[in-house]
């Protein structure tokens, strides 16, 4: 919880400063969730417990309840449009905004990328599109939840001889139009040698070393988010 860090007191009016920070992943209370699937049954009535077994069985994952009575996820939001700025300069932002000319004038629609993780393994993202900026980025979270992968962790790197799952174990790649990412296992100490987009995924995964080449429009960041996802779902189909 946040608490007030410092009183401060100026012509008798008491200011409180309150530090923020992040909150680290908890389970989401699902108390009064009324499940509609039948795979949302099983989870409310404790049938299933782990994730991972829907995973194995590649059930498809309908609500997104389930993932929160079963882990805790934390979840951040991928810089995937930019401000106006001159000569093209602007700042990178959640928000891609779009407009549809119509009789009636300029629609507006923005557009935001979510990633979730319980930095365990387990990842997703979703993309979510509304009028406003907030029910779009409820609706990426909300899809991203309903996306989410197994990632196999592991050791792969031939100079480090440690059992610990702070990489991968083999070398990965996937691609998503002309972006082509290659994840490389790496040894300890190294960190994310990758974009800073695919970063976030990579942290909310669990994975702390890589290295990574990538080829094509990588600045497009929803074609390298979904190549990064697609490269790490091959390490859960390959075990």
């Amino acid at each position: 919880m946040n608490e007030p860090k410092e009183i401060e007191k100026d012509n008798n009016v008491e200011v409180k400063i309150v530090e923020t920070a992040p909150e680290p992943a908890e389970r989401a209370d699902t108390g009064s969730w009324t499940p509609k699937t039948q795979l949302g049954k099983e989870v409310k009535s404790k049938k299933i417990k782990d994730i991972d077994e829907i995973l194995a069985g590649r059930r498809k994952i309908l609500e997104p309840e389930i993932v929160d009575s079963l882990i805790g996820v934390e979840g951040d939001l991928l810089l995937v449009g930019q401000s106006k700025g001159k000569f093209g300069g602007g700042k990178r932002r959640a928000w891609r905004q779009t407009q549809k000319k119509t009789m009636e004038g300029n629609v507006l629609t923005f557009s935001s990328m979510a990633v979730v993780g319980d930095r365990n393994g387990h990842v997703g993202i979703g993309l979510g599109k509304s009028k406003e900026t907030l029910p779009s980025r409820e609706k990426a979270k909300r899809s991203a939840k309903l996306n989410i992968i197994k990632v196999i962790r592991g050791c792969g790197h031939f100079d480090c001889a440690c059992s610990e799952p702070h990489s991968i174990p083999f070398s990965v790649e996937g691609r998503c139009g002309s972006v082509r990412i290659k994840l490389i296992p790496a040894p300890q100490g190294t960190g994310l040698v990758i974009g800073d987009e695919c970063k976030k995924i990579l942290r909310l995964a669990g994975i702390r070393d890589i290295y990574s080449s990538t080829k094509g429009q990588v600045r497009t960041t929803i074609n390298a988010a979904k190549a990064c996802i697609a490269a790490l779902d091959k390490t859960g189909g390959m075990q």
